[in-house]
């Protein structure tokens, strides 16, 4: 068996996990750039995956806590639906992907990390995107660091979400 090392994980493994929703928590912060989001809405924010499936991979968070997509109001999923389009275009010119994931996942036994706080994951995808590493592997390559994505999706992000707000 082949190992491969990754000495930077154990930063994550010994850190004290924090205490509570980072949905809710982390937008109440003033460290955007540190906390990753990348847009703020009315009601539901987007921000950058701390641990991505691919470059790109964004989620759009709504600021009210609930994991019932029943009870968001028409509004909130208004804003959620239009912010998606913020952020394909986004994407879409700052990453030119071959096309996209874009889900929820709904309930811990779904498949969901923040099982408490719903969030819709936009994953870009590239043909190729998945190779030898994930496959013989079970690890996925990620080859830009988030702050570096995060630096070329904002001013773009903006830029169409302004473009867009005017319409």
């Amino acid at each position: 068996m082949k190992r491969l090392f990754c000495p930077w994980r154990i930063k994550y493994i010994n850190a004290e996990k924090p205490k509570g929703c980072i949905f809710c928590t982390k937008p109440k912060e003033n460290r955007d750039k540190e906390n990753l989001i990348l847009l703020r809405g009315k009601y539901n924010f987007v921000m950058l995956n701390l641990y991505p499936y691919n470059n790109g991979h964004l989620m759009i968070v709504p600021y009210k806590h609930t994991n019932d997509i029943n009870l968001l109001e028409s509004k909130e999923l208004e804003e959620m639906m239009f912010l998606l389009q913020i952020c394909v275009s986004a994407l879409k010119e700052v990453m030119s992907p071959h096309g996209f994931n874009i889900g929820m996942n709904i309930g811990e036994v779904a498949g969901a990390g923040i099982a408490e706080h719903l969030h819709l994951h936009v994953v870009p995808r590239w043909n190729g995107d998945t190779n030898y590493m994930f496959v013989v592997g079970d690890t996925k390559v990620i080859p830009e660091d988030l702050e570096t994505t995060y630096d070329k999706l904002f001013p773009v992000i903006h830029k169409i979400y302004a473009k867009s707000a005017k319409n």
